[in-house]
């Protein structure tokens, strides 16, 4: 037990350590992009499969609610969270479409869309992502190690130096806090 879980947190730790090295220009990449968007009005929303459909309503939660300043809600909207559009999507149209119908009723142009998959193959997370693509959305995708088919339809790709799904899940949960600590300092100071 105490082998598996020092493994775990040095692999954990190596793996940070290389995003670290290698991510940040594109952490800010992504900061600015969000920041920007908040700045002219305009919303972010969040969409994954599973654990990452968790972290996109947890980063969601944080920029509507707060992350550490009390401050004016931030128009951020996670489209895994309504059970009654998810399942009629899914049932007329096939789950491929869940996210894509979304975008296709609520993103604008200047939006920011997050794509999240850890292999970077969610075909229902590829079609929403170039459907907000094409009404004029920046796109983002926070993937794993290769980033799969979504980096080639994204403005911006987070790419996670592993392909183990919980390592990779670990880091876009880190990324999103920092992203929410980014843009709640650059936007209320």
């Amino acid at each position: 037990m105490r082998n598996e879980i020092e493994e775990s947190l040095t692999e954990s730790i190596k793996i940070k350590t290389e995003l670290l090295s290698d991510s940040v220009e594109t952490i800010i990449q992504i900061a600015n992009i969000s920041v920007d968007a908040f700045k002219s009005g305009h919303t972010l929303f969040l969409m994954g499969n599973g654990g990452s459909a968790a972290d996109a309503q947890h980063i969601a939660g944080e920029l509507v609610g707060r992350f550490k300043k009390d401050r004016k809600p931030l128009p951020a909207l996670a489209l895994t969270t309504d059970t009654s559009v998810l399942t009629a999507i899914a049932n007329d149209y096939g789950y491929d479409h869940c996210f894509e119908k979304q975008v296709e009723a609520f993103v604008k142009d200047g939006d920011v869309v997050f794509g999240l998959s850890t292999s970077g193959n969610s075909k229902n997370v590829i079609n929403a992502i170039v459907s907000a693509g094409e009404k004029g959305a920046k796109t983002i995708a926070f993937t794993g190690k290769d980033g799969g088919r979504l980096k080639e339809f994204v403005d911006v790709c987070l790419m996670i130096p592993s392909s183990d799904t919980a390592r990779i899940q670990e880091c876009h949960i880190t990324i999103g806090h920092i992203l929410c600590s980014i843009i709640e300092k650059e936007l209320f100071g």
